[in-house]
């Protein structure tokens, strides 16, 4: 019996797990042969381990970038040569190449997950102009339509024509792995060089002008506990402007900008309060590590984050871009452990749902679906 032949685009990618996990799971436990399509020009990976076929195609997040003539025409090259039977497209690039692409190709089946509409309740006018008229068009050409957030799914549901829409609670977090974060709170803070009594918040993620750290930091400043200490994990653009701002407000001995870091999960340890300030999200990864280590949150109240927190149980939302709010959150659960402690233990039963054996039954589901 030949196996069914799946593909999975997505965008750039260092690494095979990146969005993927739950969909070679899925895949591999269906019998599935699957392959990877992406952007792999800083590939630090070995796809042997994983029982997967890689793919480089030239893809860039710049939707205006020449680049993406040449990554179009090397994906329709692909997969006119290796008749796939399923497509699965991931970011808004891979979204539209893949389905444009999988059409033109006569690909059997499609589906596109969402990790996060860039059109939303308060986005700027020309996101709705691009990418809202660009999805509507592209949902005509999609089997399925996968979101991993609530307001997302509401509004697929309304304003898409596609085959179906499906709503699957991300794309899968191993929440084991975080579990025994806190035996290494102290071992971590040591080698960071971080005061024993001192409160640590933490953010995970790129540098840019979405996450948004500019606000914490304006925050801390404002946090009048000097035991407050905050640690950014990401690089990025910003991150000069942000060395930057944290030497002009006199915070360089309480705030650090830790680079990309492979050790997130020691560092969740090591830290008191998660704080994750930015103004779009889909279903933020970094977020639910943070709620499976038994961290508190204090986040920006937008899409995304709603889904995961719940304002006053498993963390406190501020309106983005409100270094007065954050700060007022922060020093709340700054002065109050016992608070933190009961948020954290909320927050691990919560994420619960977004365990990767969850989405990987979700997908195997659809997959099967599709294909049966």
């Amino acid at each position: 019996m030949v196996r069914p032949k799946t593909l999975f685009i997505s965008n750039i990618s260092r690494g095979i797990l990146n969005f993927a996990r739950s969909a070679i799971n899925a895949a591999q436990e269906l019998g599935y042969e699957f392959h990877i399509a992406a952007n792999f020009t800083d590939f630090a990976d070995d796809a042997g381990k994983y029982g997967v076929i890689v793919h480089h195609v030239d893809i860039v997040r710049n939707p205006f970038s020449p680049m993406n003539i040449r990554a179009f025409r090397q994906m329709l090259a692909l997969l006119e040569q290796e008749k796939f039977d399923l497509v699965h497209c991931n970011t808004p690039i891979g979204g539209v190449l893949g389905r444009l692409c999988s059409r033109i190709a006569g690909v059997p089946k499609v589906i596109y997950t969402a990790h996060g509409f860039h059109f939303y309740d308060g986005a700027p006018a020309i996101d709705w102009v691009l990418y809202y008229s660009a999805e509507r068009l592209l949902a005509r050409l999609t089997d399925v339509i996968i979101t991993i957030s609530s307001e997302d799914y509401q509004r697929a549901v309304k304003s898409f024509r596609a085959g179906r829409i499906e709503y699957v609670p991300g794309i899968g977090l191993d929440t084991r792995r975080f579990a025994g974060a806190r035996a290494w709170r102290q071992t971590k803070r040591k080698e960071l060089g971080i005061p024993c009594n001192a409160v640590v918040l933490l953010s995970v993620g790129e540098l840019n002008k979405n996450k948004d750290h500019e606000t914490v930091v304006k925050a801390v400043a404002k946090v009048p506990d000097p035991s407050v200490h905050y640690l950014i994990c990401g690089s990025g653009s910003r991150e000069h402007r942000l060395g930057q701002l944290i030497e002009a407000l006199g915070l360089s001995n309480r705030v650090r900008l830790l680079g990309f870091r492979s050790d997130v999960d020691q560092i969740c340890g090591a830290a008191d309060i998660f704080v994750l300030p930015s103004h779009r999200e889909g279903l933020p990864v970094a977020l639910m590590e943070a709620m499976a280590s038994g961290l508190p949150v204090v986040c920006s109240d937008i899409r995304g984050n709603r889904d995961l927190i719940v304002n006053g149980e498993g963390g406190i939302l501020c309106r983005p871009g409100d270094s007065d709010e954050f700060a007022a959150a922060i020093s709340t659960l700054a002065a109050d452990k016992d608070r933190r402690h009961l948020m954290g233990l909320r927050n691990q039963e919560k994420v619960r749902q977004f365990d990767i054996d969850r989405v990987t039954l979700e997908l195997k589901r659809i997959y099967e679906r599709e294909l049966s």
